[in-house]
């Protein structure tokens, strides 16, 4: 009898408060651990924390946000914070990118982003954006 194949996807709901923060970083690692790749857990871990507060702080009300974790069929960790501001995200997905003062409390997240992730960028949604990072990997056995 052969091994069920691991899932390609996590959706989860998440509440639009800073609680979300830690509760998205344990579930990246949850659904790396349960989607089976071979994948650097502290980066997804970091990366996905830093999106999910982004999303918390940055945009209005108090509706869900909701995190997409998905394996593509080259290996890659795909990774989206939904919110519900179609604003587009300024430094991530640009071809010039804002300088970032390293000094001040902001802007250091979309760096990191952009310097660890293998692309990253936003598209817009039915309901306001998708903000999205992708790190290389390869399907465990």
């Amino acid at each position: 009898m052969s091994e069920p194949a691991a899932p390609s996807s996590w959706r989860i709901t998440l509440p639009h408060t800073t609680a979300a923060v830690p509760i998205a970083r344990a579930l990246i690692r949850m659904a790396i651990a349960d989607m089976r790749v071979a994948a650097d857990s502290d980066t997804a871990e970091l990366l996905t924390g830093e999106l999910v507060a982004n999303a918390v702080e940055h945009t209005p009300g108090d509706r869900p946000i909701e995190l997409v974790i998905e394996v593509l069929p080259s290996g890659h960790q795909h990774v989206e914070v939904h919110d519900n501001d179609p604003a587009p995200v300024q430094g991530l997905g640009d071809d010039a990118p804002p300088e970032v003062d390293l000094l001040n409390e902001g802007g250091r997240g979309l760096l990191l982003i952009r310097t660890l992730s293998a692309a990253s960028g936003y598209r817009p949604t039915e309901q306001g954006k998708a903000v999205w990072f992708r790190l290389p990997g390869e399907p465990s056995a």
